[in-house]
């Protein structure tokens, strides 16, 4: 069976998308017994780009290429393809959270992407909350919704390397002594304001802990993308808080294995593979 998969984030791999398409490149060639993948990568960018290669490059690569099975890894299948379609639709953000519906052409992008995806022969999901939601939201029959879980990437480890610790502490100018982590974006339903509120009841009651929010921080402060700073300014903790920026992919597990905890205040998620990731860099008791 010839499988091709869209492969519009193949290159951006720092985007959730990408990570799970670069999994997905990686590990199903080994597990897929003799089935055939291929990736149609697209040329070029912008909304305009992406629209046209997901509704008409695509559909038509499969059909020049004879597929068996359209795969979209994300939630954009095609209305029209000459083979059943099979679509991961990792939450459903944009119905379920007001602040995300965005203005009219990304909800008309929205209901379109909803409209096909209810045609599609399968949909896939991150884990059973979201396969309830699409089943409700989306009004698509509970058999053709399959959870299959995300698993943490096997570089995620224990790092017990001295060398290594003290490698990414200066690269990233750690605080010396024990440190809570948080890792992950700064959108609102991410809840970084109120995670820093309940650290600085911590701080207030202990002067070793600090935290240390890892993430490229907003450019400004708004309702959607808040930015904490000001934040712990006001809390008179923002000594106590170190901002990283942008981390390597590569230092992650490292910057787990650091913590003494991982923090996850996240209002609305389809998985969270964060907590996964930090749980497999725990060291073993």
């Amino acid at each position: 069976m010839r499988i091709l998969i869209n492969g519009w984030f193949s290159d951006q791999l720092a985007a959730g998308s990408g990570q799970y398409l670069a999994g997905l490149t990686e590990w199903l060639p080994r597990v897929g017994g003799g089935h055939e993948f291929v990736v149609v990568r697209p040329v070029g960018g912008g909304n305009l780009a992406k629209l046209w290669f997901e509704q008409i490059a695509f559909p038509l690569a499969c059909r020049r290429l004879r597929a068996d099975v359209a795969f979209v890894p994300y939630w954009a299948a095609p209305l029209w393809s000459p083979c059943p379609v099979v679509v991961t639709v990792h939450d459903l953000i944009p119905l379920l959270l007001p602040l995300y519906r965005g203005g009219l052409l990304q909800r008309g992008y929205t209901a379109l992407v909803s409209l096909t995806a209810r045609r599609a022969a399968a949909v896939l999901t991150d884990s059973e909350a979201s396969q309830r939601d699409i089943v409700q939201r989306l009004r698509i029959p509970p058999e053709r919704v399959h959870a299959v879980p995300l698993a943490a990437d096997p570089r995620y480890r224990p790092v017990t390397d001295p060398a290594e610790w003290a490698a990414v502490a200066a690269k990233y100018r750690l605080p010396e002594g024990p440190f809570l982590l948080y890792l992950g974006g700064f959108d609102a339903r991410k809840n970084v304001g109120r995670m820093v509120e309940a650290f600085a009841q911590i701080a207030h009651r202990t002067s070793h802990i600090a935290l240390v929010v890892v993430g490229k921080l907003p450019e400004r402060d708004t309702a959607f993308a808040p930015d904490p700073r000001p934040l712990a300014r006001q809390l008179g903790i923002e000594e106590r808080v170190h901002f990283t920026g942008w981390v390597d992919e590569a230092d992650k597990p490292t910057l787990y294995s650091l913590a003494l905890g991982v923090l996850f205040a996240s209002e609305y998620e389809g998985f969270g593979l964060p907590l996964l990731e930090a749980m497999a860099c725990a060291p073993a008791p």
